[in-house]
């Protein structure tokens, strides 16, 4: 048996490992021992006061496994250079870091960190200033009404937009024929905080029409440019920290070369965190579902915090409905297709009246959505009016999640149904510290789920205006 050598160094020693702050770098030896790339690492060491920093064998990222469970931190930080991020090195964090305990769900908030080069990451790495998103633009319809202001051009039908100025309501309005030219503006004059895209992509494009003709985002050289329907070059510089939702394209996070367009949002759109499909996209619960934490329930959650309810709520469901295949490690998204009849034959699956191709989709979506960027950076919507509060109260092992709807029967509807998988998203509350021994001693027909950093309550769909509450207890876990 070969044993892969692991390098661990602890550069600090903090009072709890556990904590809510607490921070791991995760590199492999080719990239630490590159000069460029070791200055990242060394800086968001230093930032973050990393508990550790851990070196892997090349390709190897899962060979640290037993010292990330050992540490078990609140954030991971992958930093590594774009010709390593293979879509199976995607799968491979996306899997490691369910295993650093018992449970099914991921241990830790992870990013990959990367950039056009060493110099680029760099610049990643140093954003430290919490970003609060006022400004909002899409390619695709959003719920502009839980945003301070914002603009969307439709992809389905040509010449629709909608507007939302401060302090007023979203007003429709007549677009151009080709949006091209105006999305780019909201990049580079608007100076958006917040882009949000869906249609047809690939690693070297985005077709921002998706039913009917128009323009393309495109790039080269790490450049980001839009390319409109006369063929009209329109360079995209926007240096402005910004966050970056390409929630239902196809492929724009699967970095195949130092021309992918994922690198190109990094180097000349000012991106400093962004999720993305490795896979063409077909289910999009992964991607979409996203919205419905970050965007309408405003303020509450980070754009790392929410991209991890999601995935959360996406396990739940696969271990609801369908605890058969709901563990199953795939090599590639791809190969969900294979588990199609063993799903037919769950009986759970039918009693719920779900369909193969929904058990299916969740498999193929778990893996298959990378998050890029510092997952500790603090960027979230200006804060605003949610369906439903929530309130996560502790008092020594006593833990209270109160849920009081705040729209009446509408408090647990779908906000907004534009895209795939709308809806239906469970409460998802982070707790302050790793706990253990847990014990519900209020609310277990609700069927929550504990885990040691978070509650997790499914939708309850229809409610008669009454507070929801969650009560149990436990230890901290350090």
């Amino acid at each position: 048996m070969i044993r892969w050598c692991l390098f661990l160094t602890l550069s600090h020693v903090l009072p709890v490992l556990a904590g809510p702050g607490s921070y791991v770098v995760v590199s492999s030896q080719s990239t630490s021992d590159d000069p460029g790339w070791a200055k990242v690492i060394a800086k968001l060491s230093a930032e973050h006061q990393s508990v550790a920093t851990m070196r892997f064998p090349d390709g190897r990222p899962d060979a640290v496994i037993e010292q990330l469970g050992k540490i078990h931190p609140r954030y991971t930080c992958f930093v590594a250079r774009h010709e390593e991020i293979t879509r199976e090195f995607v799968t491979r964090v996306h899997q490691m870091t369910r295993k650093l305990d018992d449970d099914p769900y991921a241990d830790t908030i992870w990013g990959i960190l990367t950039g056009y080069d060493a110099s680029n990451a760099g610049d990643i790495a140093s954003t430290r200033q919490p970003l609060i998103i006022e400004r909002v633009a899409s390619g695709t319809e959003v719920a502009l009404e839980q945003c301070r202001e914002g603009i969307w051009y439709c992809e389905l039908k040509q010449g629709r937009m909608v507007r939302k100025k401060p302090g007023e309501k979203p007003v429709e309005g007549t677009g151009p024929a080709d949006t091209t030219e105006a999305l780019a503006d909201t990049l580079t004059k608007y100076n958006a905080q917040l882009f949000v895209t869906s249609g047809h992509a690939t690693e070297r494009d985005w077709q921002i029409g998706f039913a009917y003709r128009n323009g393309f985002f495109k790039c080269a050289g790490g450049q980001l440019f839009g390319v409109d329907t006369k063929g009209r070059r329109i360079d995209i510089q926007s240096p402005g920290p910004k966050v970056y939702m390409p929630i239902g394209n196809c492929l724009m996070g699967h970095i195949d070369s130092q021309e992918a367009m994922a690198l190109a949002w990094l180097k000349s759109a000012g991106v400093r965190q962004m999720l993305g499909y490795t896979v063409p996209t077909w289910y999009g619960y992964a991607g979409w579902g996203c919205l419905d934490y970050f965007v309408e329930q405003p303020g509450r959650f980070s754009f790392s915090e929410a991209y991890f309810a999601n995935q959360h709520a996406l396990i739940h469901r696969l271990e609801t409905c369908f605890p058969e295949i709901a563990r199953v490690a795939l090599k590639d998204p791809n190969e969900a297709g294979k588990m199609r009849k063993k799903i037919q034959g769950n009986a759970a699956a039918r009693l719920a009246g779900l369909k193969a191709q929904d058990a299916v989709g969740l498999l193929f979506d778990r893996d298959a959505v990378v998050f890029y960027g510092d997952p500790a950076w603090d960027a979230r919507l200006a804060a605003g009016d949610c369906a439903y509060g929530q309130e996560l109260r502790q008092e020594g092992d006593k833990y209270t999640l109160l849920i009081q709807p705040r729209w009446g029967k509408r408090a647990f509807d779908p906000v907004n149904t534009n895209g795939s998988q709308r809806g239906g998203r469970p409460i998802v509350a982070y707790l302050p510290q790793r706990v253990k021994d847990i014990r519900i001693v209020e609310g277990s027909e609700l069927n929550p789920v504990i885990t040691d950093d978070f509650i997790l309550v499914p939708n309850p769909g229809s409610t008669d205006g009454g507070a929801l509450k969650v009560v149990f207890n436990a230890h901290p876990a350090g």
